[in-house]
């Protein structure tokens, strides 16, 4: 069999990786959108590196739209198959999908301005709302640590990754001319130690590996509980500089993970007496499907449900649904907290609030996650004195800060515990995805240390044999 590399190769968006069978049978892991690639990343979204229609089956790993997010497209250029996936990665994919859609007819609306304004042809968005709904239809659910058939001589496993509601490691057994060959696929690997989640699961050895390196070369801040720093942060920018604190935050994950830091503030009787917005729809809908999957929650928080049946929910929070009440924002000047999406502020409301918000020094921006350097939040986190946003230059005044400690990727003491259950000497080829080629060769050097023998970074559309 062979497998070939067509996104998060050297980079962290684009999770897209195909192993091809002998007998000319297709598998797709992850069918993920690139984000934050600057002017390439239109261009990578539009080409896959393979033939949709000849793609057999394919498995889904969890609802982040860096791996799911181009599923819509997969389909449109002709895929028929089934998605695998677990109950709350197919719900969550469809809302995520969804206002994707949305995003995409958005965001060619004002491209197509701009363009015939230049004379320039117009250009299509990948998908269209109509497309995420049919893909709706494609997903077939599995529970973790249960064998499944995914196609013949292929079968799958999922074990739960800890890095979002219904997030998996995909593990495959896979037979050709009477053996059987076994194939793990890391996905995004959570935290050991996260606040709402489980814990990452052990898994059954496995000869090649896929491995995500997000943080492969650092440690996550471990000093100051995430209830503390955000404390500090809003005392700073609120109480002390009067202004805003806007946290662009994913809306699957973290968003959920600041709310439920500043429910424990709450509880602690320490939460500043402000309003907090959640200013994006998707949030909303995505908090509530989370709440659903309230078993895959770790041990302390099913304690604090015991006496708090909401952990998402505390005094001053407040939902914004319509574009109006986001826009109302913008004339606010009482000091206040909002989250919203994207993560990495290059799309969504978000990008709004800061565009309006960034030239007043009186004002905080908080990255509350990893960001692609190119990416709007990057940019400003590498100390950008400018940022274009919507074709209009603005100068950097307000402050700029991030919170390491929250990312929902495995550090690399994370990524070494994850892979502990496996023997390094029965692991033929292990693959770094995922992840920036500079923190990539930092960790093939740790995991030599470790005892893994043949490890490589593959570029992006690259082909190897697995023997």
């Amino acid at each position: 069999m062979k497998i070939a590399f067509h996104g998060a190769a050297r980079c962290v968006t684009g999770s897209k990786h195909l192993i091809t069978l002998k007998n000319g049978k297709k598998l797709l892991l992850d069918c993920g959108m690139f984000q934050g690639m600057g002017k390439e990343t239109n261009a990578l979204n539009r080409y896959f590196g393979f033939d949709p229609m000849k793609i057999d089956a394919m498995i889904l790993s969890h609802a982040h739209i860096d791996h799911s997010g181009l599923i819509p497209r997969l389909i449109k250029e002709g895929y028929k198959g089934r998605i695998f996936c677990t109950p709350a990665t197919r719900e969550l994919t469809n809302v995520l999908l969804a206002d994707s859609a949305e995003i995409q007819e958005d965001d060619i609306k004002y491209e197509n301005k701009r363009r015939a304004a230049a004379g320039q042809p117009y250009l299509t968005p990948l998908y269209t709302i109509e497309d995420a709904k049919k893909a709706e239809e494609h997903f077939v659910t599995e529970e973790y640590n249960g064998w499944f058939d995914v196609m013949e001589g292929v079968q799958g496993l999922f074990t739960d990754a800890g890095h979002i509601i219904g997030s998996a490691c995909v593990h495959l057994r896979i037979m050709e001319d009477g053996n059987t060959r076994t194939l793990s696929f890391s996905a995004d690997v959570g935290r050991y130690r996260d606040i709402i989640l489980k814990s990452p699961e052990n898994f059954p050895q496995a000869e090649f590996l896929l491995l995500e390196s997000t943080y492969g070369n650092s440690l996550h801040e471990e000093h100051l509980t995430t209830p503390d720093q955000l404390l500090q942060w809003i005392e700073k920018a609120c109480m002390v500089k009067k202004g805003k604190l806007i946290m662009p935050a994913f809306s699957v994950g973290r968003t959920q993970e600041i709310l439920f830091a500043l429910n424990q503030l709450e509880f602690e009787n320490r939460l500043p007496d402000l309003d907090y917005f959640v200013d994006s729809p998707l949030s909303v809908e995505a908090t509530e499907v989370v709440k659903k999957y309230s078993g895959n929650f770790n041990k302390r928080i099913q304690l604090v449900m015991q006496s708090d049946n909401d952990p998402f929910n505390f005094k001053g929070l407040k939902y914004i649904k319509t574009v109006d009440q986001s826009k109302l924002l913008n004339f606010r000047n009482e000091p206040c907290v909002i989250i919203s999406a994207s993560g990495m502020a290059d799309a969504g409301r978000v990008k709004h609030h800061i565009s309006n918000n960034i030239e007043n020094s009186r004002n905080t921006i908080l990255m509350t996650g990893y960001c692609e350097p190119n990416s709007l939040g990057g940019r400003l986190v590498a100390g950008a004195k400018e940022v274009g946003i919507y074709g209009v230059v603005h100068e950097v005044h307000a402050e700029v800060a991030s919170i390491r400690s929250m990312s929902a990727h495995g550090d690399y003491e994370d990524l070494s515990q994850w892979l502990a259950c496996q023997d390094p000497k029965q692991v033929k080829k292990l693959f770094l995805v995922h992840g920036e080629y500079n923190v990539q060769q930092d960790f093939k050097t740790r995991l030599i240390r470790k005892g893994f023998d043949d490890i490589e970074i593959p570029e992006i559309h690259y082909e190897i044999g697995l023997t």
